[in-house]
């Protein structure tokens, strides 16, 4: 691998450059962005090299896409058409069923890889990158068997040398878990915010009351309405599903508060303590 177009050096994008750069010698990493102060905070950082185009792409080896989903959809047939013969495309997003249909058809599917690393934090743009960002996250790779093993392979062994662990999984089937164990969390984040906003009108008391709990509950409240809505409407019908389930959840644990039942509240919640042993066997 000599040359790589990375689109949208954000903390995705410009994470996976910065390990890339750690682990191939004489690398050159092309950006391309539609921020231009994008393109010039990565070229001052050392996160890209040069400046890349849609016209430069033919010369890559691996071509990476690190945008919001919609972006995606409307990029990856036009990067498809435009790569050589011996080039691989990758997407990072982390929404799959509507990406791969867009392309099953396409002469140069087998040139695609469809990757999602379960990884990030609420901060965007080139300076939140940094080179431990997937070290022991989960990096899910669907519809393997429609990628050129040839192509695929490589890289998949390059993503363990990042320190990520490979799942595989059927795009459809991913869509539908990562509502739940994504998605729904930041709704979740996003809608206890607003809560409180509208709720506690003075800015101070929210400042000087809000403990820790609060503040990770809401972390996620703080990642960027650009990328997450293009998400939200890809997956809709499994994030809709999603919060049906919450949302029952949720009246029934009000209903149990109205019946004075706190004997019922402490079962739910100590039942619910198991997800510590589950989260400390994926730690």
């Amino acid at each position: 691998m000599k040359n790589v177009s990375i689109i949208g050096v954000g903390l995705i994008g410009g994470s996976f450059a910065l390990n890339l750069k750690a682990i191939f010698n004489d690398l050159i990493i092309l950006g391309i962005d539609s921020s231009k102060s994008h393109i010039s905070e990565a070229l001052d950082l050392g996160i890209i090299d040069k400046e890349g185009s849609f016209e430069s792409i033919i010369k890559s080896d691996l071509v990476v896409i690190a945008t919001p989903v919609n972006v995606t959809l409307e990029l990856l047939p036009t990067i498809l058409n435009r790569i050589s013969s011996k080039a691989l495309v990758i997407d990072m997003g982390s929404t799959k069923a509507d990406i791969c249909n867009l392309v099953d058809m396409h002469p140069k599917r087998s040139q695609f890889l469809a990757n999602h690393p379960i990884a990030g934090t609420e901060f965007s743009g080139p300076g939140s990158a940094y080179i431990s960002l997937f070290k022991n996250k989960i990096n899910i790779v669907c519809d393997i068997e429609k990628t050129n093993p040839e192509l695929g392979n490589p890289l998949i062994k390059t993503f363990k040398n990042m320190g990520m662990n490979i799942r595989y999984m059927d795009s459809k089937a991913h869509d539908k878990h990562i509502a739940y164990v994504s998605h729904l969390s930041h709704i979740s984040s996003f809608m206890l915010g607003k809560t409180v906003i509208e709720k506690e009108k003075n800015e101070r008391n929210i400042f000087d009351m809000a403990g820790s709990g609060f503040e990770s509950t809401v972390r996620l409240a703080k990642s960027s309405p650009e990328m997450w809505t293009p998400i939200f409407e890809q997956n809709k019908t499994n994030v809709i599903e999603t919060l049906e389930e919450y949302i029952q959840n949720l009246n029934h644990f009000k209903s149990l508060m109205e019946a004075n039942d706190f004997e019922a509240i402490r079962n739910e919640m100590k039942n619910t303590n198991y997800i510590k042993t589950i989260l400390k066997g994926i730690s």
